[in-house]
């Protein structure tokens, strides 16, 4: 039975394949070595940074992962979990491991005392809003933006 289990060092070398390709698909090229950085500090401090699960098929191979980070909420008067990663690999696609993936995240967000799991995907990824609507989750009409930081910047 596939099965998703919170990341080990162990499992890096078959995460990070899964990480380039959610990579790929939202067309982003961070280095190997963000990439491995980022995942080592989840792992490191899973209370403070957040966790990342990978899925695994029946017979063991890596075909998805999450990450769920941790941050506050002043709307909520809490702290809430961000789900910034939610990937399955195109064959597997499906197969219920999306939902076994969320429902680890939200069983992650609840023991970490938060008040919500929330997350975001592409206006145009309809196949996922599909399985979100599944999971009751509601969706938002908020929107995103960003400043990308160069570490240069100064107050």
């Amino acid at each position: 039975m596939a099965r998703v289990e919170t990341v080990t060092d162990l499992d890096l070398p078959e995460l990070l394949p899964l990480i380039r390709a959610y990579c790929e698909f939202y067309e982003v090229e961070p280095t190997h070595g963000q990439l491995l950085h980022m995942s080592r500090a989840l792992i490191e401090d899973p209370a403070n940074n957040g966790v990342q699960f990978i899925g695994r098929s029946d017979e063991g191979n890596p075909i998805g992962f999450a990450t769920v980070v941790w941050s506050w909420a002043t709307t909520s008067g809490g702290r809430q979990g961000i789900m910034h990663d939610l990937f399955v690999t195109p064959e597997a696609r499906g197969t219920g491991i999306a939902a076994k993936l969320i429902e680890r995240c939200t069983q992650a967000a609840e023991n970490h005392g938060a008040v919500a799991l929330i997350w975001q995907t592409a206006p145009d990824n309809y196949r996922a809003q599909r399985l979100y609507d599944r999971t009751g989750a509601t969706h938002s009409t908020w929107l995103e933006y960003a400043i990308e930081l160069d570490g240069k910047r100064t107050s």
